[in-house]
This record gives structure tokens, sequence and C-alpha cells, in this order.
């Protein structure tokens, strides 16, 4: 399957310009809006990961960086500044594939802050969001606060969690989970931790936990279209 990989400007409107790379499959099936995590930008091996590997699956993915991330500042966005970058994306990743199923999430602060967005105003033509580890709470501090805003989201939404995740204690995320019904799902990545990198003692290694994690997220996306 013949695979195109163009880097892009995205422009975000009173915010600026950051660089964005749309990977797209032929006769992709699917758009993932790809929002990056807090420490590390679109290009990171994580990243660079998911999208070759969705590819695979027949779905694209458009990735951006934050405008934190682009000029290299060490504290992530304000959210609404992140928001506004998100929204952006959306609109663009619609332009480019036009026609296909678009979803949008992301990896850590990435999905929390499409979440966020989503909340607060449906993203245009978005039919689901898929967390790639969603931070329920910072490390070694369990809380539920940052699920708040889940409820206030209509479309399905995907968790693709490790058991070992130190920013999603599961026995706290499972009911929050459950208390958003149907619409919500978690797939659990058992002994991968909020990266989906298992212990050499599980018996499998890291590639196989992150096929694991995009065999469900195609299959989910394929269950949304």
């Amino acid at each position: 399957m013949a695979t195109k990989t163009q880097e892009l400007k995205l422009d975000i409107e009173r915010i600026g310009t950051v660089s964005a790379i749309l990977t797209q499959p032929a006769n992709a099936r699917a758009c993932y809006v790809l929002a990056h995590g807090a420490g590390a930008d679109m290009r990171h091996s994580f990243m660079e990961k998911v999208a070759e590997g969705l590819a695979n699956r027949g779905i694209a993915t458009f990735r951006f960086n934050f405008p934190y991330m682009e000029k290299k500042l060490g504290r992530p966005d304000q959210p609404a500044v992140a928001h506004a970058a998100i929204r952006a994306a959306v609109v663009e990743a619609a332009r480019l594939c036009p026609g296909v199923t678009l979803v949008a999430g992301g990896k850590s602060f990435g999905g929390r802050m499409t979440s966020q967005a989503q909340s607060k105003a449906p993203l245009p033509d978005v039919k689901g969001l898929a967390f790639l580890g969603f931070p329920l709470h910072a490390d070694k501090k369990p809380s539920t606060e940052r699920a708040e805003h889940l409820a206030a989201i209509a479309i399905p939404m995907l968790f693709l969690q490790g058991t070992r995740d130190g920013l999603a204690d599961l026995g706290l995320l499972k009911p929050v989970i459950d208390a958003l019904g149907p619409k919500a799902t978690l797939h659990e990545v058992e002994g991968g931790d909020h990266s989906f990198a298992v212990l050499k003692k599980s018996g499998r290694t890291n590639d196989e936990a992150l096929t694991e994690v995009l065999d469900a997220l195609a299959a989910w996306i394929d269950g949304v279209a």
C-alpha cells in the first residue's frame, strides 16, 4: 500500500503557524488527528510508529505541533491555545482527507486537550475520540478531576491504557469510564506503562504491545465509521 507523507504548515487563527505532517495511505478509509504529549513533539518515535502503523492499516494521520513545542518553550500552552491548535488541525485534516471518517485525540496531554476542546464545542465532523494513554492524574497523585469534562462529550471515546500507567490508576479510571456509558470503551494493554512499554519479564516486546494498541485502535475506528 503506497503511503504519501506531506510536510505541511498549519495556521492557527490569531496564534501563528506550526509544523504538521499528513501520513496518507492510498485509499485511506479514515484519518486520525493525532496530538502529541506534553514532553515530546510530533516527530517523536512513538508518534512516528503510530502514524506508520495506522498507515499500514489503511488509516491516515494528521500530526501537528502545539505552539509551545514549535517555539521550543518548556511549558505546555494554556488550554485555550491548545484547543485552538486542535480545531485548526481538525479543519485542515478534513480538507486534506475529504470524505473519510475523521477521529481525533492523541498521546497523553494531546488526547486530554482534544477531549477538553470537544467538551466545549464539538469538533467539526469528528466522529470519535481515541486516547493513547489518557492522563487521569499527575504521577503518584491519584484523582479524577481531569475526567470531569468527559461527561459533556456525546461521541464515542476509546481509552487505550497500559495496566502499569502511572498517570492513570485503573481503579479510578474504570468507574469514570463505566459512568460514561456505552459511548466509552476501555482497552487495557497488559503490563504497559504510559507509553505502552512493557517489562522484559512480560514475555513480549514493546513493538508487540504497540501492535496490540494499533490493532485495537484500527478496529475501533472501523466500528465508529
